[in-house]
């Protein structure tokens, strides 16, 4: 498995077809632990294949997609971002909700603005990020404080999940608001804070393969990400089952 991150992907159209066993696989980048791991069972069950993990914003993702950006399957953090993809013709197939996540507030671990709840992010002297209003994440946060009357703004807006879930870590904000699942993952290194009404705005995720000549690979990979064993991985994480739209 190899991993990517996102960025400017060439716009070009892969050359060859299966016989080249590359899997190209997009997706949001609060996925990145789950689908390595997935990636490697992947790889394990098709024994010459590899599996190329290009992570980001799902926006991001899906406009590449259409623009005909390298991908055979393409995952977003939202319904949003996938009907994007689905509306340029981008889909092989239609797409699948498959988990869900809500956001959380963390810390840098020992807390140092002392923040106990969503109401302290109004104080003037705390320094919080979020997610850029763009990408899933960050549409889902503005919601939330909306929904907890928080007026006051962050000192700066990510372009991911990973970018937010990094400045905490470091010690460069003094909260953050990332998925619950970027929070399970990064352990000791944050400190979760209660936060009160984010369940009501848990999103659901979906996975779709693309148009495109390994077809067939990027329906095994959606039907792997689908199964019962995945879904013990995703759970692992700190995900959820899919909720009501």
């Amino acid at each position: 498995m190899v991993p990517g991150l996102l960025l400017l992907l060439p716009l070009t159209g892969c050359s060859g077809d299966d016989d080249q066993q590359t899997l190209t696989v997009l997706a949001a980048a609060s996925l990145t632990e789950t689908f390595t791991e997935l990636a490697d069972t992947f790889e394990d069950e098709h024994p010459g294949v590899e599996v190329e993990l290009v992570f980001g914003s799902s926006t991001t993702l899906a406009e590449q997609a259409v623009d005909g950006a390298p991908g055979d399957v393409l995952a977003t953090a939202d319904e949003t971002s996938m009907t994007v993809a689905e509306k340029g013709d981008a889909l092989g197939d239609s797409p699948s909700s498959f988990v869900s996540n809500r956001l959380t507030l963390i810390t840098p671990t020992d807390n140092p603005a002392g923040i106990d709840d969503l109401d302290d992010l109004d104080d003037p002297a705390v320094d919080y990020v979020v997610c850029a209003d763009t990408a899933p994440c960050g549409a889902v946060a503005v919601a939330v404080l909306e929904e907890a009357g928080i007026t006051g703004p962050p000192a700066s807006e990510e372009v991911d999940v990973k970018a937010v879930l990094a400045r905490v870590v470091q010690g460069e904000a003094d909260a953050g608001l990332v998925y619950r699942t970027d929070a399970v993952a990064a352990g000791i290194d944050v400190n979760e804070v209660p936060t009160a009404g984010a369940d009501a705005f848990a999103t659901n995720y979906f996975v779709a393969p693309l148009v495109g000549d390994r077809a067939g690979l990027a329906a095994e990979f959606v039907t792997l990400v689908l199964s019962s064993p995945a879904r013990q991985v995703f759970e692992q994480a700190g995900f959820g089952g899919t909720v009501p739209e």
